[in-house]
C-alpha cells in the first residue's frame, strides 16, 4: 500500500532547462549575429560586482531561515515532482470503499503505510475519530501555512531580480569612473565605456532570465501543491461524512486536468 500511496515522482524539468538554454542562446546568438564576440561580454569583474552585490543585498533583506528554504526550493525549479492526481483519486476511492464496509478504523493500515505526510496526517485524523470541522480547520491551516512559506521563499528570488539590475548600473558607473581617468587616450576611452556597460547587461539579463522566472516557477509549484492537498482534504472529508465513493469520485474529478474532456471522449459520436 505504501507504494500506491506515494503517487509522485521526481524528474528533470525540461521546461526550465530548455528555457535557460534558449534564453542564453538567443542573447549570445544575437550578439554574434551583430558581429560581436564572446569576449565582449565575458568580464569576470562585472560578474563579481553584480552577483556579489545582489546576493549581499538579498542576505540583508531576508531572514536566514527563509534564505535557506529558498535555496532548497531551487530543486523544485530544475526537478519536477509530479504528483499523480489520478492515482491519488483512485487511492482515496479505495479508502472510501473500505471505510464504508469496515468503518474508519479500517483505514488505520492505510494511514500507517502512507508516504505522503499530508495524506498520512489526514488519514490519521479520520481514524482517530476527529470531528469533521476540526479536520477541515487543521488541514486547511496546514495548507495555508505551507503555501505562505513557499511564497516567502519565492520572494527571495523576486528580490534578487529587483536588486541585480540596479547593482549592474552601479557596476557600469564604477567602470565609467575608471574611464574618466584616461580621457587622454581616446581608444582606451571607447573600449572602457563598452566594458563598463557589461555589468548592466549582466544585471538585467540575470534578473529576467533567471531570478524572476525562478520565483514564478516556485509559485506555480506551490499552487500545484495546494491543489493536490485540497484534493486529499476533500477526499478525506467525503470519507468521514460517509459519502458514496461514486459521489466522492465525481467531486474529486474536478481537480484532475481535462477530466471532463476525458469523460466526453469515452462516448464517441455515432
Amino acid at each position: 500500500m505504501a507504494e500506491k500511496l506515494k503517487n509522485s515522482s521526481r524528474k528533470p524539468d525540461l521546461a526550465t532547462l530548455g528555457g535557460i538554454l534558449l534564453a542564453v542562446g538567443g542573447i549570445v546568438g544575437g550578439l554574434l549575429l551583430e558581429g560581436g564576440q564572446l569576449k565582449d561580454i565575458t568580464q569576470y569583474t562585472a560578474a563579481i560586482i553584480v552577483l556579489g552585490g545582489t546576493f549581499g543585498a538579498v542576505m540583508i533583506n531576508t531572514p536566514l531561515a527563509v534564505l535557506k528554504g529558498a535555496m532548497k526550493q531551487l530543486a523544485s525549479v530544475f526537478f519536477e515532482k509530479s504528483a499523480s492526481f489520478e492515482a491519488t483519486v483512485e487511492e482515496l476511492i479505495e479508502c472510501a470503499t473500505r471505510a464504508r464496509k469496515g468503518g474508519l478504523v479500517a483505514l488505520e493500515q492505510d494511514a500507517n503505510s502512507a508516504t505522503d505526510p499530508f495524506l498520512k496526517k489526514a488519514l490519521m485524523l479520520a481514524v482517530d475519530g476527529t470531528d469533521i470541522l476540526e479536520i477541515r480547520k487543521m488541514l486547511e491551516l496546514e495548507i495555508t501555512v505551507s503555501e505562505h512559506h513557499t511564497v516567502s521563499e519565492a520572494k527571495v528570488f523576486e528580490s534578487a531580480g529587483g536588486y541585480s539590475p540596479t547593482i549592474g548600473i552601479i557596476g557600469a558607473v564604477m567602470g565609467l569612473i575608471q574611464v574618466m581617468k584616461n580621457l587622454a587616450d581616446i581608444d582606451a576611452v571607447g573600449h572602457g565605456i563598452a566594458v563598463s556597460f557589461v555589468a548592466t547587461v549582466y544585471g538585467v539579463a540575470i534578473a529576467n532570465v533567471f531570478f524572476l522566472p525562478v520565483a514564478n516557477k516556485i509559485k506555480a509549484r506551490a499552487h500545484q501543491e495546494v491543489q493536490y492537498k485540497e484534493l486529499i482534504l476533500e477526499g478525506i472529508i467525503g470519507i468521514v461524512e460517509g459519502m458514496n465513493p461514486k459521489l466522492i469520485r465525481s467531486k474529486l474529478d474536478a481537480y484532475i486536468p481535462h477530466a471532463g474532456n476525458k469523460k466526453k471522449d469515452t462516448h464517441p459520436k455515432a
